[in-house]
């Protein structure tokens, strides 16, 4: 029997192989997006579920009532020892670690890396197994270090390097010998190796944090920027810790913090969905939506070339039935039908997503692993998926028409269910067009603002700005003097117009805040305030404009060790609506003993990213703060390959030991909007797409509609209708689902594109262009491919289509 159903599919397929094969076409590229996708969700969702016991470990995060006192995912320095201690039958354990980079050298060879200082609870709370050495000690001796087999590689070009040493170039200890006393089995991703934007490779226990910022700040309640994580007892729940918090916040936090931050847990097992409001859960979702959206319409298309060929198999189920054929017979046959074009469309999409799977995992910036590394669960998931767009699709023709009285089908009569088929196949059309018009304005909106991110004007001058994060440190009045002397011979390379060191740059990134008030009055009126700091050419090299004053000594005179800087957003937090009149006045950190001159003041521009509004800063002094990471250059325009060539060998020349690692600043800029840039290559993707299928589905019904109305297009001939009219005759049916179309997806689309469009300070307004543009274009679309059919069918011999059966 099955032998049977096999032989008449495969025959009906070879007879109506056009539309075959644009049903299999639909159904390939739903399935290969679908799959994609699918891959991808399984990876974002796979973070974190190898850490052992992460049922019962979470990190603290802070709510912070002024945004700028502090990050979400950090807390205080001692919150997590303080709680182990003082509430052990619900505290199990905690692990923290205080995030830097610094040059790690094996001998000749020298790298710029991200290190974890932290707690030597590090491998046994989140079993992360060691491939060389022992878990239980690789993080109790000094001056040991642990590393990941990939940084094994690349500092040594083996793996196995245990008692190796590594040296690491530190701010306060200078260069310091580490030996290697475990290398970590390459862990996927999760939320404590991969809390920060990019992945920490090297670990060192706190024991040593000395060597790169004083000990006591890291284990003190003033210190709001540390990592905390817990692992609670079995059984203990989130809840059972939020008194405890609260009691240890009013007991130990200082005066500031016990007002403004709220600390509360987020469990390891969702923290990576639902971190920076919930970014990843909500691309998660809007992919998924996208993909089972396209898949549905390749469905869609295959049902409305079934309901269009119904009146061409009415006569064939009329026959079978008076042969004696069951219904269950006729069933069996249509879904075999069904179940051999899904299963043909899915063997041709593995091969499709095995071909798109590189560019799919650049774009979303996520390996994508290829279908042979499958699990079985994941295969048993396809077959069902398999099966369940098989029914899904051959649902209508195997259980409505087999369902056809067999006089009526002998006659070739349409029934009244197989009329609604029509009515059922105008309405799924209105679907596909409907999803194409939403993903197609949402790719034109998100291309819009992204556009927007890049051209709009930050308040400095981004172009030819190279930025080398590379720089050895010393902390000290004596480290800063060589620094400004290295940068006096650095601006003398041709090609080379500005130079500047400072402790951070235009990244996005927090160097920290502090809390600031005017001299002379209460301390409680202090304001929020992001501290940065640098050289006084700063300004110059990034194009900032002053409002009044001068940045430092910049425009000459001598230095002066109290003299700071404030943007104008700084100014009016402390309470002076004119900044010209802050100038000269006195300021005061809290817990400071020194008042401090406002020496000049910037005009506001945009030091992080345009989705937050421009918070208030103020600049401090190098020498007086003696801190920095980064050189920043200005390039003059053309030659630039020689100047950036020409300053990699006079950095060798100067710094030996470190590496010459740049970046643009445009690159830089970049990273800031790499969701939003993901977005908008997916989405483009998938309008690319859904346009693809909608027209397959034209191409498909056009077709079909001609070869079922050949003779009436040869009477409408012979009785004088021109090519204009056949057209307009095909046409009209679409122009009205176009509309239909419209007025849903229109009002669906304004509604979430605005909403996510106030997820940033600064964005585009939602103008009715993008609507309108996408309505012309699809109709242009949709037109040339209904009157290319219908003008090839009015075009051809009347006497032809006469004679047609």
């Amino acid at each position: 029997m099955l032998q049977n159903y096999l032989k008449i599919a495969l025959r009906n397929l070879r007879q109506r192989r056009f539309y075959a094969l644009v049903t299999l076409l639909g159904l390939t590229v739903g399935i290969t997006f679908l799959l994609l996708i699918g891959n991808y969700i399984q990876g974002e969702l796979a973070v974190n579920k190898t850490l052992r016991n992460v049922d019962q470990q979470y990190l603290v995060k802070s709510r912070w009532k002024e945004e700028t006192m502090g990050m979400d995912i950090t807390s205080l320095g001692l919150l997590g020892p303080t709680l182990k201690q003082q509430y052990p039958d619900l505290v199990a354990n905690y692990y923290r670690f205080y995030g830097v980079t610094a040059i790690v050298s094996n001998g000749d060879k020298h790298f710029r890396e991200g290190i974890e200082v932290g707690d030597s609870t590090l491998l046994s709370m989140f079993g992360f197994p060691l491939a060389y050495g022992d878990s239980k000690t690789a993080m109790l001796a000094p001056n040991s270090i642990v590393i990941t087999e990939a940084m094994a590689q690349k500092l040594f070009g083996r793996t196995n390097v245990l008692r190796q040493p590594l040296t690491v170039q530190t701010p306060i200890g200078g260069k310091q010998i580490f030996t290697v006393t475990g290398v970590l089995q390459e862990p996927p991703r999760n939320s404590v190796l991969d809390l920060l934007p990019n992945r920490d490779q090297i670990f060192i226990p706190m024991r040593d944090v000395g060597y790169f910022t004083p000990k006591a700040g890291i284990d003190s309640w003033q210190n709001q920027y540390i990592p905390n994580y817990l692992e609670l007892q079995p059984g203990v729940t989130a809840d059972q810790l939020t008194k405890p918090l609260t009691d240890v916040l009013a007991n130990y936090a200082p005066a500031g913090f016990k007002e403004n931050l709220h600390p509360y847990l987020s469990p390891l097992t969702v923290h990576y969905l639902k971190a920076n409001n919930g970014l990843v859960e909500k691309m998660v979702l809007t992919l998924t939506l996208i993909g089972v959206f396209i898949l549905l319409m390749a469905v869609v298309n295959f049902i409305n070339i079934t309901i269009g060929m119904s009146a061409t198999r009415i006569r064939e189920i009329g026959v079978r039935k008076a042969l004696g054929g069951l219904k269950n017979q006729l069933i069996g046959q249509f879904l075999t039908e069904s179940l051999l074009l899904t299963a043909g469309a899915t063997i041709l999409a593995l091969g499709c997503h095995e071909i798109f799977r590189p560019m799919f995992a650049s774009i979303l910036d996520r390996p994508i692993s290829s279908f042979i590394s499958w699990s079985p669960l994941t295969y048993g998931t396809l077959v069902g998926l398999v099966l369940f767009i098989a029914l899904l699709a051959g649902s209508y023709p195997a259980f409505v028409l087999s369902n056809l009285p067999s006089v009526e089908s002998l006659k070739g009569k349409l029934t009244a269910s197989v009329q609604k088929g029509i009515g059922l196949r105008r309405a799924l059309i209105v679907f596909q067009f409907t999803v194409a018009t939403f993903v197609f304005v949402g790719a034109m909106v998100v291309g819009r603002q992204v556009t927007y991110f890049f051209k709009k004007d930050l308040g400095y001058t981004k172009d030819q700005i190279l930025t080398v994060a590379s720089v050895p440190r010393d902390w000290s009045p004596a480290g800063v003097q060589r620094m400004e002397g290295i940068r006096n011979q650095l601006a003398r390379i041709p090609g080379v117009s500005d130079v500047s060191f400072s402790f951070i740059v235009p990244d996005g990134r927090s160097s920290g805040s502090g809390q600031v008030f005017r001299h002379g009055q209460d301390s409680t009126k202090a304001a929020t305030i992001e501290v940065l700091t640098s050289d006084e050419r700063f300004a110059q090299t990034y194009g900032l404009k002053l409002h009044s004053g001068q940045f430092f000594n910049a425009s000459g005179g001598g230095y002066d060790s109290t003299e700071v800087v404030l943007n104008e957003s700084a100014v009016k937090a402390l309470g002076w609506n004119d900044p010209a009149k802050a100038l000269g006045q006195l300021v005061r950190f809290y817990g400071g003993s020194n008042p401090l001159r406002i020496g000049g003041i910037l005009k506001d521009f945009h030091f992080n990213s345009l989705h937050q509004t421009i918070k208030p800063l103020i600049f401090l002094n190098a020498r007086s703060n003696p801190v920095y990471r980064y050189f920043s250059f200005r390039l003059k325009p053309g030659q630039l390959p020689e100047t950036v060539a020409a300053i990699g060998q006079e950095w060798a020349r100067l710094f030996p030991d470190a590496p010459f690692e740049y970046s643009f600043m445009d690159d830089t800029l970049q990273k800031l909007y790499q969701t939003e840039l993901q977005l908008q290559k997916a989405s483009r993707l998938a309008t690319t797409l859904a346009l693809i299928i909608v027209l397959l589905g034209v191409l498909g019904l056009v077709s079909l509609n001609v070869t079922r109305r050949t003779k009436e297009i040869g009477i409408r001939k012979v009785l004088g209708a021109n090519t204009i009219g056949i057209v307009n005759l095909f046409m009209k049916e679409f122009v009205l689902i176009l509309l239909i179309a419209n007025l849903i997806a229109w009002p669906l689309a304004y509604y979430l594109l605005h909403n996510w469009l106030t997820h940033f300070a600064y964005r585009i307004n939602l103008s009715w262009s993008p609507f309108a543009l996408v309505a012309i274009a699809l109709a242009l679309l949709t037109a040339l491919v209904v009157s290319t059919q219908a003008i090839r069918a009015a075009l051809a011999n009347p006497v032809k289509s006469l004679r047609s059966e």
